[in-house]
């Protein structure tokens, strides 16, 4: 009877741990790198069918204001990674790649989402780019996750046989190398076979499927569809009516994410695990139209901008069965992700270190009718440019030039400035960045554009002495 009582508590307690656990929602966060506002079906694209992305969309929660944190990789990947702005811990600049330099990266002040979630159950795992660093003691396995396949800089070419450098630690402080050097497996190198964007998607379903009994977080960062323009003929077939090169190639690229998407919701659904998975899709910034062929839509500008194209990014979210589907207009942030995703699993937060976001779940409910964010920053410290939305009027500073205003609710493109007619609000909008920026440090390490600033003095001052 003695044994039969111990029986009965051990299964009771096994099942309690069960029942905890399913209440913690599996997170899946997956970021595309440099893709345009315009470029996905549930932002109005024609001529890039994103079926599966458009799914979450369609789902879920269409974000119509959206942003994120920067309006270049590395620091709005940080923004995402820690909930908060990352010019509050001197995060301003995209890393160079110096895999020997433990201060070029995030700072090991700052707790990751994956560090919080570790101390409440979670295995999490990132399948992609990290660009948060390439020292070891930057590595991902070292800031929380216990899962890698990826690379550890800024970019990376897509074709296997271009993959030539086997060791990632070789190469120091040479970003168009690092994009040669073979992808990683935790710490190991390993050699891959197919197109990269098919390789993390194979990953991300294998992550999902090895960890589908315990809560896991996926971060699954794609590169794509950052330069270099490369695809393979099969993604290239699917767009015989583009007739323009660059654009048909980042089509193709836009469509192999998409591929990889829809086996990954597919995979939930196998598993019956899509109505307690979070699912989170967006771009880490707007698109460098120029660059690789991409569209921003009504936006002004694109990457590295303060205007609207440079951050104001597409973004959807899912949770079947608790979030109905729905189209959401008020701003948001990046920013968001950590707070709803911490408030869900009780994940701890440092005390002295707040998040800049929020809950969003209240919001999207219709629980809470409050705005989630009234005021949304930007600060480009180099470059002396600040962007500071606050309701529908946006304040834009580009160096010395006169401040702009514009009404986002009228005017989204940011056609009229309105700064004249409006000098009360445009001062209360620079209050708000005064106050802000005041909360501020200076960037702590030099980035890559400082480097290619650098090189392009010396160059000049090369071609003086020949001349």
């Amino acid at each position: 009877m003695k044994n039969f009582t111990i029986f009965i508590l051990i299964c009771l307690c096994q099942c309690v741990g069960y029942s905890q656990n399913a209440q913690k929602p599996n997170i899946i966060i997956i970021l595309a790198d440099d893709l345009g506002y315009a470029d996905v079906g549930f932002n109005g694209c024609k001529d890039i069918p994103t079926p599966n992305i458009d799914r979450i969309a369609n789902e879920g929660v269409k974000f119509t204001n959206a942003y994120v944190t920067f309006s270049v990789c590395g620091p709005s990947r940080a923004g995402l990674l820690t909930g908060r702005y990352p010019q509050r811990f001197g995060y301003e600049r995209n890393p160079q790649y110096r895999p020997h330099d433990p201060n070029m990266g995030l700072p090991k002040t700052e707790q990751t989402l994956a560090e919080a979630l570790k101390q409440v159950g979670y295995t999490s795992g990132i399948v992609g780019k990290w660009h948060q660093g390439a020292d070891i003691s930057n590595h991902p396995l070292n800031r929380g996750f216990q899962e890698f396949f990826g690379h550890l800089g800024g970019g990376h070419a897509y074709f296997p046989e271009q993959l030539t450098i086997q060791d990632s630690y070789a190469v120091d402080n040479d970003e168009g190398m690092s994009y040669k050097t073979w992808i990683m497996r935790n710490q190991k190198p390993i050699q891959t076979k197919k197109y990269l964007t098919d390789e993390f998607s194979d990953e991300a379903v294998q992550f999902v499927e090895r960890n589908k009994k315990e809560p896991f977080f996926l971060y699954l960062s794609y590169n794509a569809p950052h330069s270099p323009l490369q695809a393979t003929q099969e993604y290239l077939d699917r767009f015989p009516n583009i007739e323009d090169k660059k654009r048909k190639t980042y089509a193709a690229m836009v469509s192999a994410v998409d591929d990889g998407v829809g086996r990954l919701l597919d995979k939930l659904e196998a598993l019956h695990l899509d109505s307690n998975t979070l699912v989170y899709f967006l771009s880490d910034n707007g698109g460098p139209e120029n660059d690789n062929s991409s569209d921003n839509g009504v936006l002004r500008a694109g990457k590295s901008s303060v205007y609207e194209g440079g951050f104001h990014v597409p973004f959807a979210m899912q949770w079947k069965g608790t979030v109905k589907p729905t189209v959401y207009d008020n701003p948001v942030s990046s920013l968001d992700i950590f707070a709803t995703i911490a408030a869900l699993s009780k994940a701890p937060i440092i005390k002295d270190k707040p998040l800049d976001g929020v809950n969003l779940i209240p919001f999207i409910t219709g629980n809470n009718k409050a705005i989630p964010h009234e005021t949304i920053y930007l600060r480009k410290f180099d470059e002396k440019k600040y962007a500071v939305r606050h309701n529908d009027l946006k304040l834009v500073l580009n160096k010395d030039n006169e401040p702009e205003l514009y009404n986002l609710k009228e005017d989204i493109g940011e056609i009229n400035d309105i700064a004249k007619q409006f000098p009360t609000e445009l001062q209360k909008m620079d209050n708000l960045r005064k106050e802000w920026d005041s909360q501020l440090i200076e960037p702590i390490f030099e980035g890559l554009i400082m480097k290619k600033n650098k090189q392009i003095k010396s160059n000049l001052n090369q071609n003086e002495t020949v001349k």
